[in-house]
This record gives C-alpha cells, structure tokens and sequence, in this order.
C-alpha cells in the first residue's frame, strides 16, 4: 500500500510584503511531488496559480495578483496532499496612482475620478466625472449656497483644477463641516505629497553619488598635476584635452537620454490632450446623448450631465463649443417642454407629480411648476365632478353598479375625465355600509343614490393628493429632494405662501361645487335659479325613501371624517356641515311622510281577527311601523362630532310635531274608515273561540263576515286600546329616541281617538238601543191592553220578556268581540229602556189596582234582571216610573207581586244567569 501524504504546510514567503505582480519565493514541506501535482495556490485570496512555478517539494516561485484582501494566508492545494495551511502571510501594498498633474516617463493607467455633487445619488453619467479629493478625507458639503460663494469669490473658482482655482472657496464649499482634527491630517497628507516630488529628485542624485565622488577626485587629480606642470593655458595642454573629453562625453550623454526624455515630453503632450479630449468628447456627444436618456426617461441623467455642461461650456468664448452648447440649451428646452405637458397631463399620482416639479425647478424652468400643477388638478376635480353630473342626468350611465373603485363611463372617441380616472386611479376609503353588504347592492340602487356615491369618490379619491401636494409646495419639499435649503428653494416657499388665500379659495371652490351637486340632486329646493341651471337638472328624478337617505348621511359623514383626517381647516368643511344638517332634516321630513303613507295602507291588512281581549293586530301593527320608523331615524337624529342637533331649530321640531300628530290621525282616520264598511266588502272573519267560555260556541261560525255591528265593536276595543296603551308606549318611544314635546303628541292623538270612539258607541248605542225602545209601547198595549180595566196579574207579560231577550241578544254580541265592552254597552241601553219606561208610566192617566200592580210588577222585573248594569240615570228612571204609579192598597197585593217576581226570575233563571255578577266575573277568570 502506498503511503498517506501529509497536506502542504507554508513555513515561509520572501518577501512578505509587497505590491500586486511582485515575485515571491514559497518555502514549506509536502509542496507537492511536480508540477501536475499542484493544482491550487492562492495568496490573500487571489488564485496565483497560474504563474506558480514548482521547484521542490519544499519551495514554489509564484507573482501575487491584485487580491481584495490586505493581508491574508498562503494555501497550497496539491492532488496527493489535498488543501494546506500556512503559518505566515502575505501582506499586499497598494501602489499609488499617479494623478492627472502628476509628471511621468511611461504610460500609466489613470486613476478614476468620482462626481464632486453630492446632491444627486442615482443617475450619474460617466461622462460627468472629475478629480479625485487632493486632501485625502471626506466631503462635508456645508449650506452656503453657490451665488454666495460666487459673490465673495469674484473671478475665482472652488475647481482644485481651474486656472483660478481658490483654496478658500474651495474648504469653505467641500469641508466646512469638517473638524479641526481632519484637517490637521489633510495638512500632514498634503506634506507627505510634497516630500515624495521632492525625495523623487534627490533618489536620482543617491543613485549616481558614487560616481560624482569618483568625478570629483580625478578631477582633484588633475587639478593637482595642472598646479605642478603650469601648464593649464598652453595650446594642445592637458586642460585643452580634458575639456575636449568632456565635451564628447556631454554630447555622447544628451545622445543617450534624448530618447528617453522625448518619449516623457510625448508622454505628457498626449496626456493633456485626451484631458482636453475626454471634456471635449462629453460636450460633443452631450446632445445625443440627451436624447437618448429623455427616450429613456433617465431625467436625472441629463440633468446631471447638462448642470455639468453648463458650468463647463456655460461663459465659453469658443464659437465651437457655444454652437454645441448652444444644441444642448435647445434639447433641454424641449424636455422643459416635455416635463411641463406630463405635469399637467391629468390623471396623474402624487409621485409622478412631485418627481416632474423636482425636475422642472432644478432645470430652473421659467414660472411656478408647482402652482401650475396645482391649478391644473383643482380644475381637472371641476371637471370630473361636473363630467359625473351630466352623464347621470342625460342618462349617459349604462348600469348603477361601480365595478371598482372609480367610476366606469361609457366613453366616446375623445375618453372623458372620468372614463381617463377610472383606468388610472384607485380609491382607498373605508366604508363600513358599503363593505358590510355584497356589490350586488348597487345594482338596486337608485340613480341619485349611485350618483352621490361616485360624486363622493371622484373628491375622495382627488382631494387628499391634492392637499398633501400643496403642504409639499409650502414645505419646500417638492424642490428639493434631500431638503436643502438654498436661495431658490426658500424664493419658491415664499411664494408658495403668498398664495395661501388662492389654494384656501380652490379648495373652498372644490367642496363647495360638491355640495351643490348633491344639492342640485337631493335638496334643488336650496339652490338659487341660477345654481339650478349648472348643478340640477333632476327634475324628472324620483324622491328617495328615508332608508336611501339614511345611506347618503352615512356617506357624506365618512367623507367628512376622510377630508377632517388630512387636517384640511374646519371653516373650509363647514358646508359638509351644513349639507349634513339639511339632510338629516329631509331624511326625518320624509321618513315621517313615507310612514304616515304607510299607516295609511295599514287599514288593508286589518284581518278582523281579534284576541281574547277583543283586539285586533292593528294596534299592534300600528306600534311597530312606529317604532320602526324611530329606529330607522336613529342614525339620523343622533348627533356625530362637530354636528348640530336637528331639533335645536324649532321649525324643524314643529314640523316633526305635526308630522308625528299627523300619523296618529290617519291611523285614526282609518280606524273610522273601517268601521263604516258595508257588508259587501270582501273580508271574512276568524273570532278565535275561548274554550272557557262555551256559550260562545253557537254564535260562531267561520268564514264570519263581520256586520256593520260587529265592525263598530271590534274598531270600539281597538279605540280604547290605543287610548290606554298604544299612544302611551309610542310617547315613550319618542322620548327615547330624543324627541321632545312627545307629551302634547300623545294626549291630541288619545283625544282624536276618544272623540272617535266616542262617535262611535253613539252610533252603536243608537242601532241597538231604538229597536228595544221602539218596541215597549206597542208590546204594552198590545190587545187592546188598558190600565184601567185590566185582569189581575198572573207573571210578566211578553212584550217585557222580549225586550229582555233582545238586551241579552246585545249582550252576547258584545261579549263576543270584547267582554270589556259589555258594561258601557249595556248600561247605556238599559238606560234607554228605563227612560222610556218611565215616560210610559208617566203618559198613563190612570191605574187600576190590578194594573198599578202589573205595571210595578213589568217594572221590578226589568229592574231586577239588570241590576248589575244599573246607571244613575237608570235607577233615576226606574224610581220614577214606580213613584208613578199608585201605593199597593194591603200586604196581600204585596205578597202577590213578591210571589210573581219570584216566578218570573225562575222561569227565565237560565236567560238572565248574563246578567248575574258571579258569570261576569267567572267569565272574566
């Protein structure tokens, strides 16, 4: 087997030191067994392999290349040892490069420069670029603006490579920021320069020092022998032939070095002029190259490279150059040109809008961009707002639904403003009814109500870019993009706030054209004849219900709170205010209207049905279209931040009161109208059955079409509920929802409808009660019947009876319908009868003792049968009927008419058991 070989070790490198492509000799162990078994080597992580030169396997000859690393290791990678390690390293020197003012023999690669503008981070053309720092540290840019400098440095120049160039401009311009430290190294920087030019003389002079002592000797020499000889001035004498030596050797020298000193006068001449050549090149090619950027859209570009121009080219007296520059100065003005037409194209967002006004001030555009910006958007909203309103009322709009955010108009060949938006703009509001509800909404929505809604998006969607433009322009921000102040930033803020009454007028304008819209379409009543012309034209439109107003509040309220979040002043938005307030006014008006119209067809659904307590659904029905409508209005009545209450005004607090007394009257009024309909109208009946009550059963049937009678005891029970209950709790609903004054309401509706009830159980008295009374005379004398000459009296007679049979007839009636009637019922008929019994009695001349004792004994039974339901006024009646009639001559007659008494309650016990008390009051268990 053959043995493992240890991975390579570099113990050593000479030297260990240097500048890239320098010779270094690598000395270690298990280097490698030959060159193919090296295959990596790497120095300061640079790959040397290719230059590595295996000589054994303890020693490779390699040059460093040009490594990232200062210093680093050296690794040597072999086939059979695999990767090593090193125990030293290699430190790399970075040779220094030689300057554009510096002197030198050969070529040399010159070294790069960088742009001296610091304001600008991105775009910078290659062709813009200058000297590097002469003073070895960092640029801090200071404030003071470049006129100033100008100003204090006529004639001179902050440029380290111009004629003119000025020290002090020049530290004030790039290091007035700089600290006292950094500058004490620049100084030390700038000597260390002096003393390398200085050194690179005497180096020459060090080299050859030898040879100028070995001069100097043999010339001391020869000095020495001329003194012993004098012979110094004789012709063809040593000093003759030494002067003729040097001579040649001076020729023979300039000979030799003429070469040399020929390439380093070539050398420098071709160097200033590819200087001279590089500047020309980027003035010459400056217009293309405009160009081509602009098609680009690389705008920072060319105007780094035109600000670079003009102050290269700018003040030239060279007619080359100012035609070239003159070329430039026609491109850049149709960019001014061309940036001004995207400014003000429209729809346009905030950062393009802020990106074209940087670019239009640092071209030092003529005029105000920015106000020019400003001017084109407030009348491009107008215009949007306007374009929305005229393709509403002309009927322009394909469907009401909005497929996002903006508006989707059906466009003609030239696209309208609003058709432009919606391809372009987006809006972002969060609309917590739009958002609760599917998009199918809009669909069923009516025009007025999608119209609104688009008016307030189209201003949503515009304003807020609008006002943060302007606080931009104020702040100076859109001139400056790093914020810097200088003489022209803080010339155009001035400006800016001279025109703060202008914009505050615009935005006025924009909001204020919004309300009249809506007005024009929601309230044409608060406009002017004039304001009808431009902002109506909804006549034929029909009136919104209250719950469609109630979203337009809804509405109008987010959009007040989106404009009051970009901190736009309050007396600007008072008119939102005020539309809030006048909308809420007509959404009550005609929420209140539109119930009174509903109650009105209340009537329709009466069903006749009644419950135990001879009520209807209506009452109830009636209650709950009431306290619908109050919690339908509850958004409505209630108050947000900064609004005013409606009722604080009290036309809108009397209107709201006849309106509210106005619905209790047509309910009221309806409540009579069905009382008075005929039997033919086609309406039946279901009276639930009371299994506790079996008497009932017989007077019952279904598909029961209620009577006139009937209808008048059901519309009675449903007057004295209203007058007890409902009028009581909807006075209490009002007062719950806010509204005052709910007191006068409730008490002009309870005697509205106690008038009418009252009306009505005249009647009801007057259809049952006339065909009792009518009927007593004849059936007393009937037969020729005298009270003169009559028989003794054997029970009560018929006619009493049937009277009696006739109450009971109304009693069932009553009871049927409501049970709590029957009392007011039936005391006022039996009033009735008393009354006329009595006249009776009073009308008869004369009795005989058998009919003084009939007549007490018809009397008495009446009077017993019904004691229960006896009035005052019937007692009255009944006593004077009795006072009538002449005293009982003995006991026996007494005895008689007790006896009768007796037998008539028991022969009609069963008929008269309605009249009892303990039935009432079991009936009512």
């Amino acid at each position: 087997m053959s043995r493992v070989r240890q991975p390579p070790l570099v113990t050593g490198i000479s030297p260990n030191e240097g500048f890239p492509w320098t010779k270094v000799t690598i000395r270690g162990e298990n280097l490698g067994t030959g060159a193919t078994d090296l295959i990596g080597l790497s120095i300061c992580g640079h790959n040397c392999l290719l230059t590595a030169e295996w000589m054994s396997a303890s020693k490779i000859v390699c040059r460093v290349g040009p490594a990232k690393n200062d210093k680093g290791d050296i690794i040597v990678t072999t086939k059979s040892g695999g990767r090593g390690t090193s125990t030293v390293s290699f430190r790399l020197m970075k040779q220094e490069k030689i300057g554009i003012l510096d002197q030198s023999a050969v070529w040399v690669e010159e070294m790069n420069y960088y742009d001296m503008r610091t304001d600008r981070n991105k775009g910078i053309s290659p062709l813009s670029l200058r000297p590097a720092n002469p003073l070895g540290i960092d640029v801090h840019k200071g404030k003071i603006p470049q006129m100033d400098l100008e100003g204090l440095f006529q004639g001179m120049s902050g440029d380290f490579t111009s004629e003119n160039f000025s020290a002090t401009w020049y530290l004030i311009e790039n290091h007035s920021a700089t600290s006292f430290d950094q500058l004490k190294v620049a100084a030390n920087f700038l000597r260390k320069q002096a003393n390398k030019k200085n050194e690179g003389s005497l180096a020459y002079v060090k080299g050859g020092l030898s040879t100028f002592f070995e001069a100097q000797d043999a010339l001391s020499a020869i000095h020495q022998k001329l003194e012993v000889d004098g012979t110094e001035k004789v012709e063809g004498s040593m000093t003759q032939k030494l002067e003729n030596v040097l001579n040649r050797a001076s020729n023979t020298a300039d000979t030799l070095f003429q070469e040399v000193l020929g390439r380093k006068d070539k050398a420098d001449s071709t160097r200033n002029a590819l200087n001279v050549l590089q500047r020309f090149k980027f003035l010459f090619n400056l217009p293309l190259n405009i160009e081509r950027n602009i098609q680009k859209g690389d705008y920072d570009v060319v105007i780094n490279d035109y600000e670079k121009a003009k102050s290269l080219f700018g003040k030239t007296e060279v007619r080359v150059f100012q035609k070239v520059y003159a070329e430039v100065e026609t491109r850049i003005d149709a960019l001014r040109i061309l940036l001004m037409d995207k400014l003000l194209e429209m729809p346009s967002t905030l950062l393009d809008q802020k990106r074209y006004i940087r670019y239009l001030s640092d071209l030092h555009t003529p005029g105000d961009p920015a106000w020019k910006c400003i001017m084109a958007q407030h009348k491009w909203i107008l215009q949007l707002m306007q374009s929305c309103r005229e393709n509403y009322v002309k009927g322009k709009k394909s469907a009401t639904v909005l497929h996002g955010p903006m508006l989707d108009l059906d466009s003609d060949v030239r696209p309208s403003p609003i058709s432009r938006l919606s391809q372009t703009t987006s809006v972002k509001r969060a609309s917590s009814f739009q958002s609760s509800r599917d998009d199918s909404w809009r669909f069923k929505a009516p025009q007025l109500v999608t119209f609104v809604d688009n008016l307030t998006e189209i201003v949503i969607s515009q304003l807020p870019n609008f006002w943060k433009l302007w606080i931009s322009y104020v702040n100076g921000s859109l001139f400056s993009e790093t914020g810097e102040k200088s003489e022209q930033v803080e010339k155009l803020k001035k400006n800016a706030r001279s025109r703060q009454n202008d914009f505050k007028k615009m935005i006025q304008e924009v909001i204020n054209s919004l309300m009249k819209l809506i007005r024009g379409a929601l309230l044409p009543s608060s406009l002017v004849e004039a304001e009808l012309k431009q902002y109506g034209g909804w006549e034929a439109k029909v009136e919104l219900s209250g719950q469609w107003l109630t979203h337009i509040i809804h509405t109008m309220r987010l959009n007040y709170e989106s404009l009051t979040a970009l901190e736009i002043p309050n007396d600007l938005l008072q008119t939102i205010q005020e539309l809030i307030l006048d909308l809420r006014v007509h959404c009550l008006m005609i929420t209140l209207q539109q119930t009174a119209d509903d109650v009105k067809r209340l009537a329709e659904k009466e069903d006749w049905v009644v419950d135990n307590e001879g009520i209807t659904s209506l009452p109830a029905q009636f209650e709950h279209q009431v306290v619908q409508t109050l919690q339908a209005l509850k958004e409505t009545i209630n108050c947000k931040a900064g609004e005013t209450s409606i009722f604080q005004h009290e036309r809108n607090q009397r209107h709201v009161h006849e309106l509210f007394i106005k619905i209790m009257k047509v309910f009221i009024y309806s409540l009579e109208h069905l009382s008075t309909k005929t039997e033919g109208d086609p309406e039946s009946i279901h009276l639930p059955l009371d299994i506790s009550s079996p008497d009932l059963l017989g007077n019952l049937h279904e598909n029961f079409i209620p009577s006139p009678e009937q209808r008048l005891l059901i519309v009675l029970s449903n007057c004295d509920y209203l007058a007890s209950h409902t009028f009581n709790n909807l006075a209490e609903q009002f007062e719950k929802h806010g509204f005052q004054g709910t007191e006068k309401i409730a008490q002009i509706s309870i005697d509205d409808v106690k008038y009418l009830d009252q009306r009505l159980f005249e009647t009801y008295i007057e259809l049952k009660s006339d065909p009792i009374v009518g009927s007593l005379e004849p059936g007393i004398y009937a037969g020729y019947f005298d009270w003169k000459d009559c028989l003794a009296p054997t029970g009560v007679r018929t006619y009493l009876k049937e009277a009696l049979v006739n109450i009971i007839a109304v009693h069932a009636e009553v009871f049927t319908i409501s049970k709590d009637l029957v009392p007011r019922v039936l005391s006022q008929i039996i009033a009735a009868v008393a009354e006329e019994m009595s006249r009776l009695m009073q009308c008869v001349s004369s009795f005989s003792k058998n009919g003084a004792l009939q007549a007490k004994l018809e009397i008495c039974a009446l009077r017993d049968a019904v004691a229960s339901f006896l009035t005052p006024d019937s007692i009255s009646s009944f006593k004077q009927a009795l006072e009538t009639l002449p005293q009982l001559p003995n006991g026996a007659h007494k005895k008689l008419l007790e006896e009768l008494l007796n037998k008539f309650k028991s022969s009609m016990h069963l008929q008269l058991t309605c009249f009892q008390p303990s039935s009432r009051s079991l009936i009512k268990t």
